[in-house]
């Protein structure tokens, strides 16, 4: 199956169509006096229906399990169809667009098997997604326009004894969300910290390393009173994210807020942590900067 630990959760949730065409108005008034031989026919594909959303990864092979927390089925009757709507929530890394579906298909082949008996000429129509909000596409984020500073805390690498992984790391994600960023690399000094929130151009200010425990580990307490914002939650994401991966992620300092309308970020010095740190949080925090901008014009 396809990787998706790197995915945050977020509500996600989808509505499926299918569509019953029967023959006659015969077949229409049975189902809704409840006399089709096999029994009740919207209690019966309901049933079906649940059950089918709940299989669904059992017959598809590239479909993730998921928990299905909330499965909702309407019917409809137009003229001599009946138009079957089927909804599925969940709060997971991935969509049910596909749960939904094979749910709709399932409760239009029950119809179609119950009705059957008394109508030898109805047929499953179409079957389709209505819509679906939850994912990348209900969270569309403008990164035009914006430039990033990268810049590498690290006495080792700055003396040359040591390869910068981290930085290039965040570099690639900024890269891939369409954010020009230039790299460079300091030691562990406040001084040299503070010159750089101070001299950068940039709309975001990302430091990777010093965000630890140990004794040249500053970042965190030189950067924190400089701020005019800080952002707990984003703080706060990076860190849960990093903890439901590796438990010394309990350890890191990492840092998010505003000064003069820019978006800093102190993200740990690891490879790893620094990647997991992006992938938590990005690209939903650029949306700082519609709400800065959003103040700037009020």
């Amino acid at each position: 199956m396809v990787d998706i630990t790197h995915k945050v959760t977020t509500l996600r949730e989808a509505t499926a169509e299918a569509i019953v065409k029967t023959s006659s108005q015969t077949t229409i008034d049975a189902i809704q006096n409840n006399a089709v031989p096999k029994g009740n026919v919207f209690e019966m594909a309901k049933a079906a229906g649940l059950l089918g959303v709940k299989k669904t990864p059992d017959l598809l092979p590239d479909c993730h399990p998921l928990p299905i927390e909330y499965t909702g089925i309407e019917y409809e009757i137009n003229g001599l169809e009946i138009i079957i709507s089927m909804t599925v929530k969940t709060i997971y890394k991935t969509g049910v667009e596909v749960e939904a579906m094979h749910g709709a298909s399932i409760v239009a082949l029950t119809v179609y098997d119950m009705l059957k008996p008394i109508d030898k000429n109805v047929e499953i129509s179409t079957i389709r997604l209505k819509s679906k909000k939850g994912g990348k596409s209900s969270f569309k984020i403008n990164s035009e326009g914006l430039t990033a500073d990268v810049v590498v805390c690290s006495d080792t690498i700055s003396k040359g004894k040591g390869e910068d992984k981290a930085g290039e790391a965040i570099i690639e994600k900024l890269k891939s969300l369409g954010v020009p960023s230039q790299k460079s690399i300091i030691p562990d000094e406040a001084d040299e910290i503070i010159q750089k929130l101070k001299n950068t151009k940039a709309d975001l200010l990302i430091f990777t390393g010093g965000t630890g425990v140990g004794p040249r580990d500053v970042t965190p307490q030189t950067l924190e009173p400089l701020l005019d914002i800080k952002l707990k939650g984003v703080e706060e994401q990076m860190r849960s994210y990093g903890q439901n991966r590796m438990p010394y992620a309990m350890f890191s300092r990492s840092i998010a807020g505003i000064k003069d309308g820019k978006l800093i970020l102190a993200l740990p010095g690891s490879t790893k942590g620094a990647a997991e740190s992006m992938d938590a949080i990005f690209p939903h925090v650029l949306h700082a900067f519609k709400v800065i901008e959003g103040k700037r014009h009020d």
